[in-house]
Order: C-alpha cells, then sequence, then structure tokens
C-alpha cells in the first residue's frame, strides 16, 4: 500500500493528523516510487530561513516518490519577497511590496506600511509605521537583528487592519477549512500567537476563489492563505503559508483534516484515509 508521509522537523498535532511524520533525512530512507510526501518545513525560528530538507523533497521527487508542497512551493510561501512577486505577477491582490536589506540602495518609504522579516512567521520582528519617524526608527531597530543582515526585511504598503482576518486552507485546488482571527484588544495584528482568537466562519465565494488563486500562483498543494478586507467587497492576499497548522475550529462541511488528506490523496488512490478521530 502506497505511504502517505509529512515530510517535517516537528511534531504537531497538524501534523500528525496529516499522516505518518518523517524528516527529510528518514523520508529518504523509508519512501519508495509511488509513495506521497507532502513538504512542512517551516520558518527557521531565527527568521533567516527555511528549514533544512528542500533538497530531499528534489531527491523524492527524482527517485518517484509524488511530492506535494516541493521545493518551490515552500520557497515561494515563505520568502514573502517571492510570495509577493509571483502574486503581482499573476495579478492576484496584494499589498505592494519592496526589499529593504543592508546591501541594498533604501528604496522610497512611504508610510503608512509595515515591515516584516523576509521570513517571517508568528507576528515577530513586524513594525508598523505610519510616519517618516517611525520609519526611521524601525529601520535602526532592523539593523539590530541577526536576520535582517542575512535575508533583509520587506516592506508592504499597510492594508487599514479592521480588526481580523480569514485564514483558508486550501487543499488540492479546493478550500477544505477557515476561520475568522480576531485581534487580541489593543493588537492591530491577528496572529494567534499574539493573542488573537479563532472564530469558525464560512468565507465569501469571492475569498475562496481568491484563496484558491494564491495557492495555485505558487503551486500549494496544501496552504494557508491569510486575507484581509479591502473595503465591503474586495479582499486582499497578506501571506501564503506553506505549514499552515489549523484545528477543528476550521471545519466547514467536514473535519479539515480529513478533507485535506482526502484531496491532496486523490491522485494516489491506493493510500487509506482513515475518518479523523
Amino acid at each position: 500500500m502506497t505511504t502517505f508521509a509529512v515530510i517535517a522537523h516537528r511534531i504537531t498535532p497538524t501534523n500528525t493528523r496529516l499522516g505518518a511524520v518523517l524528516t527529510p533525512a528518514q523520508a529518504l530512507v523509508k519512501l519508495r516510487p509511488g509513495d506521497v510526501a507532502l513538504g512542512r518545513l517551516d520558518i527557521l525560528p531565527t527568521l533567516d530561513g527555511i528549514e533544512p530538507g528542500l533538497s530531499a523533497l528534489d531527491r523524492l521527487d527524482a527517485l518517484g516518490v509524488t511530492v506535494l508542497n516541493g521545493h518551490r512551493t515552500l520557497v515561494a510561501a515563505h520568502d514573502k519577497l517571492a510570495t509577493a512577486n509571483a502574486l503581482f505577477a499573476a495579478c492576484v491582490p496584494h499589498p505592494r511590496t519592496v526589499h529593504v536589506a543592508p546591501w541594498l540602495s533604501l528604496p522610497e518609504l512611504v508610510g503608512p506600511l509595515v515591515f516584516k522579516p523576509r521570513f517571517g512567521s508568528w507576528g515577530q520582528d513586524v513594525i508598523r509605521c505610519d510616519t517618516d519617524d517611525e520609519i526611521d526608527a524601525a529601520l535602526f531597530e532592523l539593523a539590530t537583528r541577526p536576520w535582517f543582515a542575512a535575508t533583509g526585511a520587506i516592506a508592504q504598503k499597510l492594508v487599514n487592519p479592521r480588526g481580523y482576518d480569514v485564514r483558508i486552507i486550501v487543499a488540492a485546488g479546493r478550500v477544505v477549512g477557515a476561520v475568522k482571527r480576531v485581534a487580541a484588544p489593543g493588537e492591530w495584528r491577528t496572529n494567534v500567537a499574539l493573542g488573537a482568537r479563532r472564530e469558525a466562519t464560512h468565507p465569501s465565494e469571492q475569498a475562496c476563489a481568491i484563496a484558491i488563486a494564491a495557492a495555485e500562483t505558487i503551486g500549494g498543494d496544501l496552504v494557508g492563505v491569510d486575507l484581509l478586507p479591502a473595503d465591503a467587497a474586495t479582499w486582499v492576499v497578506l501571506e501564503v503559508n506553506g505549514a499552515v497548522d489549523f484545528n477543528s475550529t476550521y471545519t466547514l462541511d467536514e473535519d479539515a483534516h480529513y478533507a485535506a488528506r482526502m484531496a491532496l490523496t486523490a491522485r494516489a488512490p491506493s493510500v487509506r484515509v482513515e475518518p479523523a478521530a
């Protein structure tokens, strides 16, 4: 029987509910042609790149393993500059984004804007600037960060915060889960790591269509797409997460993990998918 494996360094509830968790090194030993490997390598805690193992995904593909969320997809998702470039080329709505780094000439920066690590997550070192003085102060602060010296930051035009965003889980081109993330009191960011709460939601058809388009743009087989309402009728993609974690709150018509596994294994019918516990 075909094996469905999650390639990751972290044993998380999401990873274990999606499949058997293998490190990249273990996957190279255990997987065989016809098996399926889902890349779930995440951002490094140091915010200066992606966890090791991207080359292992390439090797698995060359060996005949079906690789989902492969090397190029994870780079396109985790590298926010690459994400912005891909979305811009595909005309998917996304804030104007420029690269800021010690080795580059400083681009024109006009507030309000947001500085983010090029490889960032969990809301860490995200700085909002509304004025020129705040931009200057942020650049001084960024210069103290080791990750900034390694990879630089991105500066994005601020999309007016509404106190919430919507995270949509897209698996194999279909929406399998979603939540509304409501910012903590006094906080403009909607990261759960910063105190935001998750609320069940059923996103609009337009929001789902934009999320699917964003996933397709980077070749994402399983990704989380964060959307912020730009106004009463339109949505903007803030980020695409290539190692997105999700729980039962994301459930739409059926358990989100089970729905994701069913969608992902559709191309490998010999993989047995058990109902979620």
